[in-house]
């Protein structure tokens, strides 16, 4: 038994797993931490959402199961030595002042709140809400999508996955066809070669190249230290802005997105594999990598290259293979066009079958999801989004606007219409006041502006609740009974309107945000698009 805290009475089991270790974790989690901490970034107070874009089973509801393991996880979080040491070894050039750091970590600084385990819940709503220092919650983030997609699978599955989709022909060292994120603890117990990269949530963590406090990085050979390798950058930027045929595609890049690739860089000089879909891939990710990639070149380091993880794959794996190969020609850069791309994006067997009929210049494909689960959908397909940092709101962009995240640090409610039936659920921000009952209130649909509708609620009820923060003594949730959960499954499901639940062609639930956050989400969407220019 584990004391959960100090709150006097409150105690909780080990995980149920013996597998759920902070090893459970793809390897860009360990690479990220790294990363922050080498930028100085560790303990920057972070904000992410895990949510689901898409009911399962062609239905319109879905159950929230598994924040028991994950509080669970939490109480019981630390690395031990021989886990360390792994770690140390997986990562190139890792410093053991980051051991140390690993050694002390714990969830003591961590704040979860989260919807009521066995609740009726629908795609966009924040399932958990996680706080703290942006390293730890990005290790949160592999057991916490496993503990909850895999309810019922069990939370070892991408342990097995690991191992078995290895043994068939995938490992992390081959182009062509390559599982990209081979499970850390599964690399450790297997033997499997690992690779790792970066998230989204990394890239929107950095707000400009001022936060970039140690700008050193020694050549490849040792023999010499280029002290400002962000002027450097900035350098290659401008010669490539200047170069007569590339300039025409992009004109003002997003720097903060550059911030995050080249502080990347400076923590993995040799292993430099970026994702550039951020905010948006031929006006900023390419050009924003190609000028890291070339500061690199001149220091003698030769970039890996890039990864697509939406969008269309065969339109922009070429358009960046251009765009190398223009890079190689102008620059006079030997085998720059020659960077490889991966692609990503909830790939199958079909999506990858149409690519190679389209045509495309894609070397690497990262399978995950679809290869080791059922097409009926066995895994939820949660994500785990950075919306704040350092209390700035920070938002993902995407070509496909059903990928766009909703920024900040929101609260929940559930609205309820006069028959007692749920109407709505509407997000707000942290600071607006709560919908109030009998108080007509105008529900926005997140992205289309034409979708909108005014309620009256005649019950409001809150969602989120804090269920975990560190070691303080504040009141939070406990963890309930199993029958507890079921008996609210049951209630909630019975409460829900018939038409929602029917199976063939059930009514769509309405998910909403409050006009202030519409009006928020959109003006931070042009602050953070690049805009394009006509030639």
């Amino acid at each position: 038994m584990n004391v959960l805290g100090k709150k006097p009475g409150r105690v909780v089991d080990k995980p149920t797993n013996p597998m759920v270790t902070p090893l459970l974790n793809d390897l860009y989690q360990f690479t990220m931490a790294y990363a922050y901490w080498k930028a100085g970034k560790q303990s920057e107070r972070s904000v992410f959402d895990l949510y689901f874009r898409k009911n399962p089973f062609g239905g319109e509801y879905t159950i929230f199961a598994g924040l028991e393991e994950c509080i669970k996880f939490l109480a019981n979080f630390t690395l031990t030595d021989e886990e360390i040491d792994f770690v140390r070894d997986s990562l190139p050039g890792c410093e053991e002042a980051f051991c140390d750091y690993l050694r002390g970590l714990d969830c003591s600084d961590i704040e979860v709140y989260a919807v009521s385990e066995g609740s009726v819940v629908f795609p966009k709503v924040p399932l958990l809400r996680i706080e703290g220092p942006v390293a730890v919650v990005q290790l949160l983030e592999t057991p916490f999508l496993n503990l909850i997609n895999y309810a019922s699978l069990g939370p070892d599955g991408a342990i097995s996955a690991s191992k078995y989709c290895y043994l068939g022909g995938f490992d992390a060292t081959r182009h062509v066809l390559v599982l990209l994120l081979v499970n850390v603890a599964a690399g450790r117990l297997f033997g499997i070669p690992l690779r790792g990269t970066h998230s989204h949530a990394f890239v929107s963590s950095f707000m400009s190249l001022d936060e970039i406090v140690d700008k050193a990085l020694r050549s490849s050979d040792g023999k010499t230290t280029c002290e400002d390798f962000v002027s450097l950058v900035q350098t290659c930027l401008a010669k490539i802005q200047n170069s007569s045929s590339l300039s025409g595609i992009f004109s003002e890049t997003n720097k903060s997105e550059l911030a995050a690739f080249t502080s990347y860089a400076l923590a993995f000089p040799s292993a430099f594999l970026a994702l550039v879909d951020t905010y948006d891939v031929m006006k900023s990710g390419i050009p924003n990598f190609c000028a890291v990639a070339l500061a690199l070149n001149e220091l003698g380091y030769k970039a890996v290259g890039i990864r697509l993880d939406s969008g269309d794959l065969a339109y922009l794996s070429t358009e960046a293979r251009k765009f190398f190969c223009g890079i190689e020609r102008e620059l006079n850069v030997p085998d720059f066009g020659k960077m490889i791309i991966t692609a990503s994006n909830d790939l199958n067997e079909e999506t990858v079958d149409a690519l190679n009929k389209q045509g495309h210049e894609v070397d690497a494909f990262g399978i995950g999801t679809n290869l080791v689960t059922c097409y009926s959908q066995a895994a939820l397909g949660c994500v785990f989004k950075l919306v704040e940092i350092n209390n700035q709101p920070r938002i993902k962009l995407s070509e496909d606007v059903t990928k766009v995240s909703i920024p900040c640090k929101k609260r929940t409610y559930r609205l309820f219409g006069k028959e007692g039936y749920p109407l709505v659920d509407i997000m707000t921000g942290e600071n607006e006041p709560p919908p109030k009952v009998g108080e007509r209130l105008l529900c926005r649909h997140p992205f289309n502006e034409s979708k909108r509708a005014y309620v009256v609620p005649q019950r409001v009820e809150e969602l989120l609740k804090c269920y975990w923060r560190g070691n303080a003594d504040e009141a939070r949730e406990e963890l309930e009974p199993l029958k507890e959960i079921r008996n609210r499954c049951i209630k909630q499901l019975e409460n829900m309107r018939p038409d929602h639940m029917r199976r063939l062609n059930p009514t769509p639930y309405k998910v909403s945000v409050s006009a202030k956050l519409y009006d928020f989400i959109h003006f931070l969407w042009l602050n953070e698009a690049p805009v394009g220019e006509l030639h």
